[in-house]
C-alpha cells in the first residue's frame, strides 16, 4: 500500500478527470455507476484517501476492528484472537479476522480496510511491517494496534512479552539440568518474535560461557511439520546436542515425533523445552515444559488501548505500552538431570 498517491494518480490510472474522482470522493455529483465502481477499485488498489475524506469517514464508526495474524491455525495466536474477541464483544464491536498465512504483501492489502473504512482499527499481530512502514499509516490519523512487538511511535498501542527475558530463562534452566549442547529451533525467517528468542539465546550462551554453535541452529518455520523437518536436518548432520529449544511448542511436537521416528527417549536422551503452553503440551508424553504466555489477556489488553485511543484521540506514553510476564513451567520434558 503507497501512502504517498495523489488524486491525479488515481485519475490516471482510472481513465478519468482529477474532477470525476473528487466528485465520486464527496458524492457532490452524479457519476455513472460503472465509473465511479472503477474509481474506487483504484482508489482500494492505490490505498488513497485524502485528508479531508479521511476526516469525514473517521467520523462514522463501524463498530469494527481488524486482526491481522500471520497463521490463524496456530494457537499462539488463535487465543489471542480469542481475548480480541471477547474483550470486543462486551464493548460491542465486531472483529474481522485476516490471515496473512505470513506474507507481507498481503498484511499491507489487508491494512485497505482501514483506508476504505471497513473498520475502525487494525490490530496487527507480530506483524512483518517496519516501523516506517507503520508510521506512515498512523501519520495519517489511521488507528493500529501491536500485539507480539514493541513499537517506538508515540501513537501506537503495544502489548508484548519479553522474549529476550524468557528465552534467557529457557536456556539457563537447560544448563543447570547439566546441557551445554543446546539446539535453538527458530520460527519464520522474517518474525521479530524468532529474532529475539535467538537473541535471548545467544545471551544466556555468552552468560554461561558456552561457545556459539551455528550448527546447532535451524529454523522450523513455527509449525509441527517444520519442527519435524528440522530435527531430522539435526540428526542427519550428526552433531552433538543433549537439548533443544524450540521456540514454540508446535515445533517441539515435530521434535516429538522425529523422536519417536529415531528412537530417542525424552527426556533421557534429548531434553525439549517449547514456548506458549499450548493446551496440548500438557497432555503429550512426556508432558512439554514450556514458556506459558498470557495469549488471552495480551488480546483483551490491546482492545482496551486501541478503544481508548479512538475515543480520547491520544494515549499517554505510560499507558501505550504493556509488557507482560511469562512463566517458564518446567515438566517432565526437561526435568531431569545430566
Amino acid at each position: 500500500m503507497t501512502m504517498d498517491i495523489k488524486i491525479v494518480d488515481v485519475a490516471s490510472r482510472a481513465g478519468v478527470s482529477p474532477a470525476t474522482v473528487s466528485r465520486v470522493l464527496n458524492n457532490t455529483a452524479n457519476v455513472n455507476a460503472k465509473t465511479k465502481e472503477k474509481v474506487m477499485e483504484v482508489i482500494r488498489e492505490l490505498g488513497y484517501l485524502p485528508n479531508a475524506a479521511a476526516k469525514n469517514l473517521r467520523s462514522q464508526k463501524t463498530m469494527t476492528i481488524g486482526v491481522i495474524v500471520p497463521e490463524i491455525n496456530n494457537s499462539y495466536y488463535a487465543e489471542i484472537i480469542k481475548g480480541i474477541e471477547n474483550k470486543a464483544y462486551a464493548q460491542k464491536y465486531k472483529v474481522i479476522i485476516c490471515d496473512t498465512g505470513n506474507n507481507k504483501e498481503k498484511e499491507l492489502d489487508f491494512l485497505n480496510l482501514l483506508i476504505n473504512r471497513t473498520v475502525d482499527s487494525m490490530i496487527l499481530v507480530t506483524p512483518q511491517l517496519s516501523e516506517e512502514e507503520l508510521a506512515r499509516i498512523v501519520d495519517m490519523n489511521y488507528s493500529i494496534g501491536i500485539v507480539g512487538r514493541y513499537v517506538g511511535n508515540g501513537k501506537v498501542p503495544c502489548v508484548f512479552t519479553d522474549n529476550v527475558k524468557f528465552s534467557k530463562e529457557v536456556v539457563r534452566h537447560l544448563v543447570e539440568q547439566g546441557h551445554k549442547e543446546i539446539v535453538f529451533l527458530s520460527g519464520y525467517a522474517d518474525a521479530i518474535d524468532s529474532f529475539e528468542r535467538l537473541e535471548g539465546y545467544m545471551k544466556a550462551l555468552r552468560e554461561h560461557h558456552l561457545p556459539f554453535l551455528p550448527e546447532l541452529i535451524e529454523n522450523g518455520d513455527f509449525n509441527e511439520r517444520g519442527g519435524y523437518e528440522a530435527m531430522k536436518r539435526l540428526l542427519d548432520k550428526k552433531v552433538s546436542f543433549s537439548a533443544v529449544y524450540a521456540a514454540n511448542d508446535e515445533m517441539a511436537l515435530g521434535v516429538y515425533k522425529a523422536c519417536r521416528e529415531f528412537n530417542i527417549a525424552i527426556p533421557g536422551q534429548i531434553a525439549v523445552v517449547g514456548v506458549d503452553n499450548d493446551r496440548i503440551s500438557r497432555y503429550i508424553t512426556p508432558k512439554l515444559s514450556t514458556v506459558s504466555q498470557p495469549k488471552i489477556r495480551m488480546g483483551r489488553a490491546i482492545v482496551d488501548k486501541i478503544l481508548h485511543q479512538l475515543e480520547h484521540d491520544s494515549l499517554k506514553e505510560e499507558d501505550r505500552v504493556l509488557v507482560l510476564e511469562s512463566e517458564l513451567i518446567v515438566r517432565e520434558s526437561s526435568d531431569i538431570r545430566l
